[in-house]
């Protein structure tokens, strides 16, 4: 069977296959690792790999981080924004995984984050 029928004969029975470009899944990866990392999508960086048809993730980034000196002042802040930087890249890692097959529909076989900066901010007060 050609290319055309098989595409035919998978229209006639209301098949249909949306494909998403690697620029677009792209920059689905970087917003949704912007969003986990707490920094700007401009600054992450995404390399999108094959592992035996499933996606494969490396993401370079800075993460979102209180100064040491407020740690030094109130050891308490780490736990009030989300844990160790190692724990938050852990959870982040997950976050990307899921979020990114959830939104594209690739099976994503593995997210590989390369934390590169710190970007340093106060800690957001609540109202």
């Amino acid at each position: 069977m050609t290319t055309a029928e098989t595409a035919d004969r998978d229209r006639d029975r209301g098949r249909g296959r949306t494909s998403v470009s690697a620029r677009a899944l792209g920059r689905v990866a970087s917003a949704v690792s912007a969003s986990a990392l707490g920094v700007d999508a401009a600054t992450v960086g995404v390399d999108l790999s094959d592992e035996r048809g499933e996606l494969v993730l490396t993401v370079r980034s800075a993460i979102r981080s209180v100064s040491l000196d407020r740690v030094t002042t109130d050891p308490g802040v780490v736990a009030r924004t989300g844990g160790s930087i190692l724990e938050r890249a852990s959870r982040a890692q997950g976050q990307i995984r899921s979020r990114v097959n959830d939104l594209t529909g690739y099976r994503v076989a593995r997210v590989v984050v390369r934390l590169q900066s710190a970007d340093i901010r106060q800690e957001d007060r609540v109202r």
